[in-house]
């Protein structure tokens, strides 16, 4: 056994269902448009260490380095055409992740909202929970399927269906700060934010659809770094000082 494989035995997760949201911004690496494959690849290898674990991984990925409905590419369509198109986005970037998870060894599965049988499986609630069940890895694509819906309702929708015991945020930041910390260096990073509170001071974690959606049904929020190696794995076995907790009430601190 290497000593990678020693060191992922020895791991205990704390979640059994986990519910991946990535952007597609953060599939584009250092370029300005598309995919970077080797950011795809990375992916797949920080989720093959927690699926070794036993940890059942759906994913919802979104479509931004591509085509987003809100965006100023869109120019002044009509807002479901071009919410559409975000759509069709997130669908090639889920066939990107589903090829890079299958080179890494994992069994996956793209289901996608909209009907495109050529490419992917429909969205089945039931279908998406036995794949689970069998230990592969589940990629929902195609937002909700709804235009004037984010891919964060989408990732709330979806981890609420198949009942997932927490959606991890991936961000290119820590976790959830005070402000925008590219844009202020003294931004103070939260280690727990309610669910009020990210709704109350406008704070940037998903869309308040969504962050409704999870208070309504008190479903965790992890917000972390993906660019950071091995944070999927600190996430899922709770190892502390990693990312941000949104929940419905902090912890009561011990402190004297």
């Amino acid at each position: 056994m290497t000593a990678e494989a020693q060191t992922t035995a020895t791991r205990v997760p704390v979640y059994r269902r986990i519910l991946l949201k990535l952007s597609g911004e953060a599939l584009m690496g250092a370029q300005n448009y598309g995919v970077d494959v080797e950011v795809a690849r990375a992916v797949a290898r920080d989720v093959k260490s927690v699926h070794a674990l036993g940890v059942e991984v759906a994913i919802v990925v979104g479509g931004g380095n591509i085509f987003r409905g809100v965006s100023e590419s869109a120019g002044d369509m009509d807002r479901a055409a071009a919410d559409y198109i975000g759509m069709l986005a997130t669908i090639m970037n889920a066939v990107v992740l589903q090829d890079a998870m299958e080179k890494a060894g994992m069994h996956t599965r793209v289901l996608s909202a909209l009907n495109i049988p050529e490419v992917a499986e429909p969205f089945i609630r039931r279908r998406a929970v036995r794949h689970l069940e069998k230990q592969r890895v589940v990629i929902f694509a195609a937002g909700t399927g709804n235009p004037y819906f984010t891919t964060d309702s989408a990732a709330a929708l979806r981890a609420l269906e198949i009942r997932a015991d927490v959606i991890m945020k991936a961000t290119k930041v820590e976790g959830v700060y005070d402000s925008d910390p590219v844009k202020n260096p003294q931004a103070k990073l939260f280690e727990c934010v309610t669910y009020q509170e990210v709704l109350e001071k406008h704070l940037q974690v998903m869309d308040a659809s969504a962050i409704s959606l999870c208070m309504e049904n008190r479903l965790p929020i992890v917000v972390f770094n993906m660019r950071t190696p091995g944070n999927i794995m600190r996430v899922v076995t709770g190892e502390p000082g990693v990312g941000t907790r949104v929940c419905m009430e902090k912890p009561v601190s011990r402190e004297p």
